[in-house]
């Protein structure tokens, strides 16, 4: 059963992708949530409150990636930590360590998360809630 990806962003009223969170990027997303909203639009992320109380199977929800930007990976294990990072991005400061891992793990499963953000920063459909071209320096200097 897919669910329904109606959910609009508080930001900008776009219709949001759900997306299931793997265990592993559990502690990475907002209120450590199993299932998360992202905005193909202003790529804003937050957490989707799931009235069932067990975990929900990853088949549930499939996003379609290819919303945000030719630019970005559809892949889930590139797509869903690139997302989460971005997500994070509000806050560098505070979210240094775990942006850094994730950003890392989207490396390891074969994409260039810098590359990916100055293309979204260069997409003329993409307009970030927050200032991505300014973030793209600091996270350069995380990776290397």
């Amino acid at each position: 059963m897919v669910h329904s990806q109606s959910q609009s962003c508080p930001e900008c009223r776009t219709s949001m992708l759900c997306v299931s969170v793997p265990d592993e990027y559990r502690d990475y997303a907002p209120d450590e949530a199993r299932t998360v909203a992202f905005c193909p639009h202003c790529l804003t992320l937050e957490s989707v409150a799931t009235a069932r109380a067990e975990e929900p199977n990853a088949d549930e929800y499939d996003p379609d990636f290819r919303r945000v930007s030719d630019a970005f990976p559809t892949e889930p294990e590139r797509a869903i930590p690139l997302a989460l990072a971005l997500g994070l991005c509000s806050s560098l400061a505070t979210n240094r360590s775990a942006i850094e891992s994730l950003l890392r793990a989207v490396e390891r499963a074969g994409t260039d998360p810098l590359l990916v953000i100055d293309r979204l920063v260069a997409d003329p459909e993409v307009e970030p809630a927050i200032d991505l071209e300014r973030r793209q320096h600091q996270l350069e200097q995380l990776l290397y």
